[in-house]
């Protein structure tokens, strides 16, 4: 279990007493809810009805299922403990090395150890710090930044720095010989590590995006199809130009018979419209 550090000494102080529980259970809870990365947590703690689940979102669940008043306190209880994650880390740093004889160094990290020589024993670059964890499986050594979301690799003595972007990294394992099958956990599952871009280093990351190749001449394109010449666009005008004297006519003819324009005008207007067809 790892050491409490003051600010999660402090909360676990606070909430204990406040909520009336066990500094055990509110260890329990923090942990669960540190392991949900502050936004949900799945726990089994006793003295909150034994096995549940909590999630930022506004779902919780205690084995007592009709037990409302439990249910209100264990979610009140993750909030104030998500709030209180995201503020300072609970835990203190892990020890980062220890001489051994023979100018060797040890780190632990994650239920794994790895070793390595050197006057400083820190492999990765200095710029980035401490790491969050490190450990090591076989001929890779790994060491973890969070703050910096960079993830260091020593693999075979050759360092490479990886950007996890928005990847919470967790545990490490390897599925065959290589590079390229290393994998690791995060909040979305397994995360290989020559998917990840590589910062610094040789390391295999994403692979380059094949480029298309350029052409001295390149060739033109096809000329646009012509549009179809209009059929029996002159027929339309013509049609359009017989309403209009029909029409006409038609006034002419209600003009005549209203008495305004004589037998002799109307004969003349008709004449003019029947010439324009």
């Amino acid at each position: 279990m790892d050491q409490l550090s003051q600010h999660g000494s402090a909360v676990v102080a606070d909430l204990s007493q406040r909520y009336g529980l066990s500094q055990d259970a509110v260890r329990a809870m923090m942990d669960a809810v540190s392991r949900g990365n502050g936004t949900q947590a799945q726990f089994s703690v006793p003295e909150l009805g034994g096995m549940g689940q909590w999630s930022s979102g506004g779902m919780t669940m205690v084995g007592d299922m009709f037990n409302s008043n439990l249910q209100a306190l264990v979610s009140n209880l993750c909030g104030e403990i998500s709030n209180a994650y995201f503020n300072g880390s609970f835990y203190a740093p892990r020890p980062v090395q220890a001489q051994m004889p023979g100018g060797q160094y040890q780190s632990q990290g994650n239920g794994v150890s790895m070793s390595f020589s050197g006057s400083g024993g820190n492999w990765w670059p200095q710029e980035l710090g401490f790491p969050s964890s490190s450990g090591s499986q076989n001929n890779l050594s790994y060491a973890i930044f969070p703050d910096s979301r960079r993830l260091a690799v020593n693999l075979n003595g050759q360092v490479t720095v990886y950007d996890t972007l928005d990847h919470q990294i967790g545990g490490v394992g390897q599925q065959q010989s290589g590079d390229a099958s290393w994998t690791f956990t995060s909040q979305y599952g397994t995360v290989y590590l020559n998917q990840l871009p590589v910062v610094s280093g040789q390391g295999q990351g994403q692979q380059p995006v094949q480029q298309e190749p350029s052409w001295t001449n390149a060739p033109q394109p096809a000329p646009a199809p012509q549009p179809e010449p209009v059929q029996a666009a002159q027929p339309m005008q013509q049609q359009a130009s017989s309403g209009d004297v029909f029409g006409a006519l038609e006034k002419l003819g209600q003009l005549r018979d209203m008495g305004v324009l004589t037998e002799d005008e109307f004969q003349s207007k008709k004449s003019e419209l029947l010439a324009r067809l």
